[in-house]
């Protein structure tokens, strides 16, 4: 696995977070890196192993003390003023190797507010359940939808974001 310099990492996001703002701005489009910020985000914050590059299913990993090692997706979706209903995270793949998927919300500034987490077998049913072409063939979910099936981990009680 590649070795990473994490402050160079740093400069390097938080100059594509300012463009990815100006290109709003400018075009009232997002830019399209919204994935990239989430999983460094979460990465960084919780404490998780990156992925190796294009690994199918999961885009970190988390070690516990113990020794188990538990594959982690992560989606992420940019907040502008107030989240809209129905608004939706990305595919998730069912047929790929991962245990649990990581939800990041990032404010305007592309800076994470909230992570959730939602077990593989949370989804599956979310994603399976009747009535939604867009969760039963395209694996997609609402935000709200998702933080019903998960958890907030971050930040933890007592913690501001």
């Amino acid at each position: 696995m590649r070795v990473v310099d994490l402050r160079e990492t740093v400069e390097l996001l938080a100059e594509a977070k300012t463009i990815a703002k100006r290109y709003y701005a400018l075009t009232g489009r997002p830019l399209g890196i919204t994935g990239e910020i989430a999983e460094y985000e979460a990465i960084r914050l919780l404490g998780l192993k990156p992925a190796e590059v294009r690994q199918p299913g999961y885009d970190a990993e988390l070690v516990s003390a113990s020794g188990k090692t538990e594959r982690l997706q992560i989606k992420g979706r940019c907040v502008v003023g107030k989240l809209k209903p129905g608004a939706r995270i990305g595919a998730v793949d069912l047929t790929k190797a991962w245990d649990a998927v990581l939800l990041v919300l990032l404010n305007v500034d592309y800076d994470a507010t909230a992570i959730f987490r939602a077990e593989r077998g949370a989804v599956e049913a979310a994603l399976s359940a009747p009535g939604s072409r867009a969760r039963n063939e395209r694996g997609q979910m609402s935000v709200s939808k998702f933080t019903s099936i998960g958890r907030r981990i971050w930040p933890t009680e007592g913690r501001a974001a």
